[in-house]
């Protein structure tokens, strides 16, 4: 059976920043599923909250099962509830999982910097978005750049989403997870304050960090996040019992 990979977007943005991952993978005959978490995306009406984010996530996993071994890859606010969700009290039907550009618990001074700062920004009359769309120009390459606004920005879900994500047992859930599993960072990506701490608390899983790279590794380094992918499922793969009966 072929995996299927189930994609997990990052605040703000929507399934569209996965375009290139999602692109690549059907050129191999990968299915792919990414989803819009609520308030974001195709479902920008909705409010924000944890319980409809992790129904989201295990109807997505689930209804990719049916297809055979699921990578799980989230990036970002979308890393950390795939973490939470991965490392749940009832093992979801995951095969592997990646985990981008999300290494660093929601809490504290940083995250209190963070909604300072987000606030800041939606009380501007374009509730900061020339100023997400001048950063993007400044670091993502054409051909990925519009990916991450193709589904629109979550401007008005920004804060509802931080201070639910403070609510979340990270530590206790890195320590359950099985799966195969890696840390993607980029070099200059500011969620890297924690990275030693999942891996101590993942130590079976694998650490890459991608050199000269910020926060969106996805869309700056397309290709190298591809590699990744194939890595990721190359691993899978050989894991797999029907393809590999004992």
């Amino acid at each position: 059976m072929v995996a299927h990979v189930v994609f997990v977007h990052g605040i703000r943005t929507s399934a569209t920043m996965w375009r290139t991952q999602i692109e690549h993978l059907t050129s191999r005959g990968i299915p792919s599923t990414a989803v819009d978490l609520p308030a974001h995306g195709t479902r920008m009406a909705e409010p924000f909250g944890l319980d409809e984010a992790f129904a989201t996530l295990d109807r997505a996993v689930r209804d990719a099962a049916a297809d055979g071994p699921v990578l799980l890859v989230g990036h970002s606010m979308g890393g950390l509830l795939s973490t939470a969700y991965a490392g749940g009290h009832v093992a979801p039907p995951l095969a592997g999982f990646i985990a981008a550009s999300c290494t660093s618990f929601p809490r504290g001074a940083g995250l209190a910097a963070y909604r300072f700062a987000t606030q800041a920004m939606t009380a501007l009359p374009d509730h900061g978005l020339w100023l997400a769309e001048r950063v993007l120009e400044a670091t993502l390459p054409l051909d990925t750049r519009a990916d991450f606004g193709a589904g629109g920005y979550a401007f008005l879900a920004q804060d509802a989403a931080l201070r639910s994500l403070a609510q979340l047992d990270l530590a206790a859930a890195l320590r359950r997870i099985r799966v195969p599993t890696w840390f993607v960072n980029g070099q200059y990506d500011q969620l890297r304050i924690n990275e030693r701490t999942f891996c101590a608390l993942v130590p079976h899983a694998e650490l890459i960090v991608v050199p000269r790279t910020t926060h969106l590794v996805t869309a700056m380094r397309p290709r190298v996040f591809n590699a990744v992918l194939d890595l990721a499922l190359a691993t899978v793969r050989s894991a797999d019992p029907v393809r590999n009966p004992t």
